[in-house]
Formats: structure tokens, sequence, C-alpha cells
């Protein structure tokens, strides 16, 4: 299903990686995303687990990242970005944010999903070192308050056990 998802997945990937920059290098960009990519990825196939409420999704459109601008201070005065700017999900954007501020989190949440997500769930050092803006839980916050409730709320539903039995989502 993430053919379907690919312009969702990519736009929100490039705003994650506009907002939360990596660090200078070819082998870091590569790396952080990687990161921002599955992260997205995970979170768009939460949001829109079945064939419906991904053709609704391309029926009614994601809505665009005015709101994620708005709330990062983003400079949006380059007319060229506003095209791939509607295609971002807002709210699959705050869910790559939980994932990527708490390892625990996207572990839990990758249990019910197939794919390639290591360096979304298991960083190591050099993912921290690719994309330490990407990966810092207070930069991400505000982008990851707006639905993290609701992230929480299907997780749980779906059986999913938070890292220490805590209704807080663990933060690295």
């Amino acid at each position: 299903m993430s053919a379907e998802l690919a312009p969702f997945i990519a736009a929100g990937t490039r705003w994650l990686l506009t907002a939360f920059p990596s660090s200078p290098g070819a082998f870091s960009k590569a790396l952080a995303e990687a990161q921002a990519r599955q992260a997205v990825t995970l979170a768009a196939a939460l949001r829109y687990p079945t064939a419906l409420d991904v053709e609704l999704l391309h029926l009614l459109g994601p809505g665009g990242s005015a709101r994620l601008d708005w709330l990062t201070g983003a400079d949006r005065t380059d007319e060229a970005d506003a095209d791939w700017r509607t295609w971002v999900d807002e709210t699959v954007v705050s869910w790559a944010a939980c994932l990527l501020a708490a390892p625990a989190l996207a572990l839990d949440a990758n249990r019910s999903q197939a794919g390639e997500t290591t360096r979304l769930t298991r960083p190591g050092d050099y993912e921290h070192q690719a994309a330490p803006l990407l990966r810092h839980p207070d930069l991400l916050e505000p982008v990851a308050a707006l639905h993290r409730a609701q992230l929480l709320d299907l997780l749980e539903g779906a059986g999913c056990e938070r890292a220490g039995g805590s209704s807080e989502v663990p933060l690295q």
C-alpha cells in the first residue's frame, strides 16, 4: 500500500528534513532521510491502514503544511515550495515526530507493520549524529504534541504496550 501513499510519504519526509535539517555531508543527509522516511512511512501506514482509507485521502486531500509551518516558524516565501507542501499530512508528520522522538514507541508501533524500520526503532550513534535536530525530543515536541493522543489511543487499541507501562511517551 505504500505505493499509493508515496506522494504523501515523500512530502512528509521532505517537510521533516526542511524543518529539522541534517548535519552537513552526503552521508548524514542520506541517514537523516532514511530515518525521516521510515518514520513517515510507518505513521502513514498506521493512519491509513486500508485501501479505502487511502482512497479517501486521495479524494479529500491531506490538508497541507500550513499549520506545521506556522508552528515551527518555517519561512514559506519561496513559491516553488507551495506545490509539494499541499501533499503534507499534518497528522502523519506529527505521528512521525512522535516516533522519531521515542524509539520505544516506534518499536511498539512497528510490531503490527511490515517494512524496514531499523534506523527508526534502533538508532545508533551514526543516526543521532546525522540527524541531531530530527531526533531531538524538545525540538520535535511542538509537532509531536499536535496528534500524540490519537497515536497513543490507536496503539493502545491495537494492544501495544508503552515502555514502562506509563501513560507518558518515553523520550530519549
